[in-house]
């Protein structure tokens, strides 16, 4: 009898996971660059926020909700970018070269416009800007978060076209570049940071400004790096920068349509995310610096998620674009399975490590201990967005079912996530010792329910689409 329950289990385990090392080398070699990349962009964020709190903690909120307006754009620039690897990863399984340089130049061409037209936004109307997410009651520090984000806006540009160019790299299956840039921005911004912030020497301390102007710089290393190494280092493609001025009309009708969704996807989900800072920027300065730390750790939570999810993107869309429905099928059932163990995983980390993470900050005991209530609660809907972005950022995406996530998306933000956190903020008679708790929970709600929604996708062949010609 056990005998046969063993044999059971085997069969399952061997049905759910692909038994393929090559696969597992293929998804770390993809993934882990990603992952050590996110967690660097993280600790420039990190850094700006510690060093900040440090030079004055009243600065930190008007700082951290001026960053959200940032994060925003460049989560709509990193959008512009992942749809080129959707395209560019099934033209790789088809070895089309010269329709990957295609895509490679009307993903440049987009992350460029939509860099411009925010950067021209926020230089002509920074305090109308500002005022959409900062709370009234902190309307003395206005000039501080316009005067960071006039100048931290710039960052912008350098910007686009590096996630631009990486989105693209990704799709051949090059991504060490991701890392190497991350080291250098990360080390650049740190040490910008501690001279331009605290000052050194005949270095004048330029505060909330200096770390501006260290978050440009650093971009604008980041982006040269890449930029090298796209066109001098990296063999994998023959491209040159002159590569980018030819466009071609199906390059741009298929990027806007298999492409363009995953990028609007993306930026309407950090206008979600914007949207849910300008509530919660109304709920006072303690509530402010609670959300920015815990989102943080949240970040920290999620990267190697988001980064494995990156890599099997790729690897589902090559095998699309090499129509093996059968190997689409075996790498989507080990991925939805190996990232379900990762949520637990990362969820019990979170939570062990919050108190430590906390005390970086120099917070008040107010501010303390409600980060330490949101990043608990955070910390358990980590399970759920384990699971449903290895499926909507990762095989979904890679297999061209792009506009099913994007209105998953729409509907779980605009009619499900804002109205209730606005609710629970402004108008349910919620108890003031668990509102703040209530209105943080409200704003990870879908993260409970949309895991239910990708499992459902994933059955069946809806969500399989070549989208190459």
């Amino acid at each position: 009898m056990e005998k046969n329950k063993e044999k059971f289990g085997d069969s399952i385990v061997k049905q759910i996971f692909v038994w393929d090392r090559a696969f597992y080398r293929t998804m770390v070699r993809l993934s882990l660059p990603s992952a050590l990349q996110a967690l660097l962009s993280l600790l420039v964020m990190l850094a700006d926020n510690v060093m900040i709190s440090r030079y004055d903690a009243a600065f930190l909120a008007p700082v951290s909700q001026a960053n959200s307006i940032s994060t925003f754009v460049i989560a709509a620039l990193n959008g512009l970018g992942s749809g080129a690897v959707v395209l560019v990863s099934q033209y790789w399984g088809k070895k089309d070269h010269t329709a990957i340089k295609r895509v490679f130049s009307v993903a440049v061409a987009m992350g460029l416009t939509v860099a411009v037209l925010c950067i021209l936004m926020i230089q002509l109307i920074p305090e109308t800007v500002v005022s959409l997410v900062l709370d009234p009651e902190l309307k003395s520090l206005t000039p501080v978060a316009v005067s960071y984000l006039r100048i931290a806006c710039l960052s912008f540009l350098p910007f686009g076209l590096t996630s631009a160019l990486v989105g693209g790299l990704k799709g051949v299956e090059v991504v060490k570049v991701t890392l190497f840039a991350a080291v250098i921005s990360l080390l650049s911004n740190v040490v910008l940071n501690a001279l331009l912030i605290f000052g050194f020497g005949p270095i004048p301390s330029l505060g909330v400004e200096g770390a501006a102007i260290a978050t440009v710089l650093a971009r604008v290393i980041e982006f040269v790096v890449v930029w090298v190494y796209c066109f001098h280092r990296q063999k994998a493609l023959s491209i040159q920068p002159k590569d980018l001025l030819h466009h071609e009309k199906w390059a741009w009708k298929d990027y806007l349509r298999f492409g363009g969704p995953v990028g609007f996807t993306d930026a309407q989900w950090a206008l979600v995310g914007l949207m849910k800072m300008s509530i919660i920027g109304h709920l006072g300065a303690a509530m402010m610096s609670a959300v920015n730390i815990t989102d943080t750790m949240m970040n920290l939570g999620t990267m190697f998620t988001f980064a494995l999810a990156g890599g099997a993107c790729v690897m589902v869309g090559k095998a699309v674009g090499q129509k093996d429905m059968e190997k689409v099928h075996a790498y989507s059932r080990t991925i939805q399975a190996l990232f379900a163990i990762i949520g637990v995983v990362m969820a019990g980390i979170v939570i062990l490590l919050r108190l430590p993470f906390i005390s970086l900050y120099g917070q008040t005991a107010d501010a303390v201990k409600l980060a330490d209530t949101l990043i608990f609660i955070g910390a358990i809907t980590l399970m759920g967005t384990s699971y449903h972005a290895s499926c909507f950022v990762g095989i979904n995406r890679g297999a061209g079912d792009n506009r099913f996530v994007m209105l998953v998306d729409l509907i779980c933000g605009w009619l499900v996530v804002l109205p209730l956190t606005y609710l629970a903020a402004f108008v349910l008679p919620i108890p003031e010792g668990i509102r703040l708790p209530i209105v943080f929970l409200c704003t990870r709600i879908d993260q409970c329910f949309k895991w239910i929604i990708a499992f459902i996708r994933l059955r069946g062949e809806k969500w399989i689409k070549q989208v190459t010609r």
